[in-house]
């Protein structure tokens, strides 16, 4: 059975990953001029911070430096988090988008913006945005396998209720203050 370089290197990597108590979510080797460049995304359930990825970015670099995994031929290794937008195709990452905004392609051919409200390891359940905002958010509940790919997006006005819920007691304490 043959295996690709990157599936060596996620053998590598996963357990140096699991040791970190983070997930290896990604990993990219492409050319960069003369050199290779490795990309990897790691995370965690509350966000991975910018220590743990510098702290796993040196154990990386020495493993990857006692392997034979790059020959002799100069690499660059990028350590990063997945991003704001990240892709949504296991579900834990489903789950640690919980709260937030989805653009989803089904199967089907379809396509939706929800909210991603709870998930689990069979699916979701989301709150569907009206189209054009004409109507009501609505429940639906889906399923992994009726999903083709879907993305997580970056709002850039959303109205957050607790955020609005403290202002409103904020305002409400400083009437006494004058």
């Amino acid at each position: 059975m043959s295996t690709t370089h990157t599936d060596r290197l996620r053998a590598l990597l996963e357990p140096l990953a699991a040791q970190a108590g983070l997930d290896l979510e990604d990993v990219k080797v492409t050319r960069a001029g003369s050199r290779r460049q490795v990309q990897i995304d790691v995370d965690t359930d509350g966000g991975v911070d910018m220590d743990a990825i510098a702290e796993f970015s040196r154990v990386v670099g020495e493993a990857l430096d006692e392997s034979d995994l790059m020959g002799d031929e100069a690499y660059l290794l990028e350590v990063g988090s997945p991003g704001a937008e990240r892709p949504l195709t296991l579900p834990r990452h489903w789950q640690r988008a919980e709260g937030r905004l989805a653009k989803i392609h089904l199967v089907d051919g379809g396509e939706i913006v929800a909210r991603v409200l709870t998930a689990d390891e069979d699916g979701a359940l989301v709150e569907v945005q009206p189209v054009k905002g004409r109507g009501r958010p609505k429940e639906r509940r889906l399923e992994y396998t009726e999903v083709a790919r879907a993305r997580v997006q970056v709002e850039f006005n959303r109205k957050d209720d607790e955020l609005l819920d403290q202002a409103a007691d904020f305002e409400e304490g400083d009437e006494g203050a004058e």
